[in-house]
């Protein structure tokens, strides 16, 4: 199984952090995003990765490299300054993910999510990890009921930037800029995404005042 950490985005909520260094390379517990998802990643048995990147993408690939000091093969994605957006960047990179069902990750999120939880052959045309709704998102995204994902009446919970997706989910699309959310609404429609609920650590990194509670959280744990 690969799977793909999504590293294009600009950070405009992170600056000006993010005006030297691209967000995913912003530190928590002394580590950056992105090592902390490639290493768990790789605890999970996931050696294939792919990142796309646009903002200061070149220090993304300075940073990681092949990914053999990691213990990974990486294969890079860039896209133009202005990124693709979710879908347009994960359409992009089908090339390199190939025809299997694959994992997509936000690379701006924390967790201790265990990847090796995730299906390799997702019910559907996608399954997404849900988690608590944070502080700032209290409305949630969606609603798990009987482990499938709807956009139904009821208590909803907040999407966590995790998923499995199948290649099929982008039959259609187009090569440009376009978000990942209507194809996603439009599976739910017809009954074609699952879903889980994570408990355990997550964190949205969206602020430099964010950024510094949670690497306080984070420090505290460790």
């Amino acid at each position: 199984m690969k799977a793909m950490i999504l590293a294009a985005g600009r950070g405009e909520r992170m600056r000006p952090l993010t005006d030297t260094t691209p967000k995913p390379l912003l530190r928590i517990g002394g580590q950056t995003l992105i090592e902390r998802h490639v290493h768990a990643l790789a605890a999970a048995g996931i050696r294939e990765l792919v990142i796309n990147h646009a903002h200061l993408g070149e220090k993304l690939e300075q940073a990681l490299g092949d990914g053999s000091a990691y213990g990974v093969n990486i294969r890079w994605s860039p896209e133009p300054e202005g990124a693709l957006e979710t879908g347009g960047g994960i359409f992009n990179a089908l090339p390199l993910l190939g025809d299997l069902p694959f994992i997509v990750v936000n690379a701006d999120i924390w967790t201790d999510f265990p990847f090796s939880e995730l299906p390799d052959e997702p019910d559907g045309l996608a399954h997404l990890v849900l988690v608590d709704n944070p502080a700032h998102h209290p409305e949630g995204d969606f609603v798990l009921s009987a482990d499938r994902v709807t956009q139904g009446s009821g208590a909803c919970l907040t999407f966590s930037g995790i998923g499995v997706y199948r290649p099929e989910l982008f039959t259609g699309c187009s090569a440009g800029a376009f978000p990942l959310a209507p194809l996603l609404r439009q599976a739910m429609e017809e009954g074609r995404v699952s879903g889980s609920h994570y408990r355990g650590g997550w964190f949205d990194i969206g602020t430099p005042e964010r950024l510094q509670e949670i690497n306080d959280v984070v420090i505290n744990r460790q």
